[in-house]
């Protein structure tokens, strides 16, 4: 027999008919186009939770990427307060401080250091290589124990797809587009030209067409004798290390992440407009409950790390020692603007995910 009071028995009616109108209330007021949606699945509570923007990285990518503008920043003020760098002169036709090898304040302010030579100069061949061997490598995209028991042909597709993005960003800009290419082109509509250097009597039919402006590219005018003068010169050194650097890190932070069973905390917008988390398009052989430790970076991790190593040692040396600060600044910001195409425009253009798709998913 009951011996519970009945007015103990209308209260926890009426707490219990209160709760489920206010979980009632949460669930509807949740819009689908409202870019932060309440969740009670995750939290188990009724207490509404924002999600990140679809439009801007989150707290943990910007944590991550701001190590770029803090390497410029530090190696900038380091320029500026160093006696030794302080004393040789900064020339802004060679955009350094090292007039001559032997004038050098430091040998990484030479352009003919061993990194400089082999590894910058050549550093797509390196981003492209650590890219390869770690699609290649790691079980997020071969299959095998720890991925989920079979390999998937749409990432692997989509992530050679991002490369080849990547790589047309630093192409067009630093190589060739249709012609001279953008940081060439911004150089001469910021009145930049090639002025010559060669003074012989021998040279001076080459040197009137150096005049009259023939030559429309900084590796062009070098090999012609003249010199690259007068327009504001976007460090081609900033975009390349740090587009490299964030491709790299964007490319398998993610599924370094997926595969050892944290939490994807980015948001996409859906094609009715609906912000959810990026799980709900993953592939379901990427979901990790934990991989094996050494599984986790792979073969190809760990030579991405070394280059993203490399770049970041490098991109300190030409902060302290060439280019003007914002000439490094707008390097920065056209590698930014590469990278966002890449990687955050896809979270809230669906359309372009189904083309290019988001790492680790």
């Amino acid at each position: 027999m009951d011996d519970t009071p009945p007015s103990t028995n209308l209260r926890s009616s009426a707490k219990t008919r209160r709760a489920l109108a206010e979980e009632r209330h949460a669930m509807s007021s949740s819009s689908p186009s409202s870019p932060y949606p309440p969740s009670t699945a995750t939290t188990g509570s009724l207490v509404p939770t924002r999600r990140n923007s679809p439009f801007l990285p989150t707290p943990l990518e910007t944590a991550i990427l701001a190590l770029f503008p803090a390497l410029l920043a530090f190696g900038t003020l380091f320029s500026v307060l160093s006696p030794q760098v302080r004393r040789a002169e900064f020339d802004p036709t060679t955009q350094s401080h090292a007039q001559h090898p032997d004038e050098a304040p430091g040998y990484f302010a030479r352009k003919d250091n061993l990194l400089n030579v082999f590894f910058v100069k050549r550093g797509w061949f390196w981003t492209t290589v650590a890219f390869a061997a770690f699609v290649l490598t790691h079980p997020t995209f071969r299959g095998g124990r720890g991925a989920g028991g079979g390999s998937s042909p749409k990432r692997f597709v989509t992530a050679c797809t991002r490369w080849a993005l990547i790589t047309g960003a630093w192409f067009a800009a630093t190589q060739w587009c249709f012609g001279p290419p953008l940081i060439d082109r911004h150089f001469m509509l910021t009145g930049g030209r090639c002025e010559v250097v060669l003074q012989e009597a021998r040279e001076l039919e080459k040197a009137a067409a150096l005049d009259t402006g023939h030559v429309l590219s900084a590796l062009a005018c070098k090999s012609a004798g003249g010199a690259w003068k007068g327009g504001h010169d976007i460090s081609g050194h900033v975009f390349m290390l740090v587009l490299s650097s964030g491709f790299l890190l964007s490319e398998v932070g993610w599924v370094y992440w997926r595969h050892r069973g944290r939490r994807d905390d980015r948001s996409i917008v859906m094609h009715d407009r609906a912000v959810k988390g990026a799980g709900v398009e993953a592939d379901s052989t990427t979901e990790r409950t934990g991989g094996r430790p050494e599984d986790a970076l792979a073969l190809g991790g760990k030579a991405v790390a070394v280059v993203v190593g490399l770049n970041c040692w490098m991109l300190l040396m030409t902060a302290i020692y060439f280019h003007t600060w914002f000439e490094k600044v707008t390097g920065l910001v056209a590698s930014a603007i590469a990278l966002y195409a890449v990687y955050i425009l896809p979270r809230f253009v669906p359309a372009l995910r189904q083309i290019v798709g988001l790492p680790g998913a």
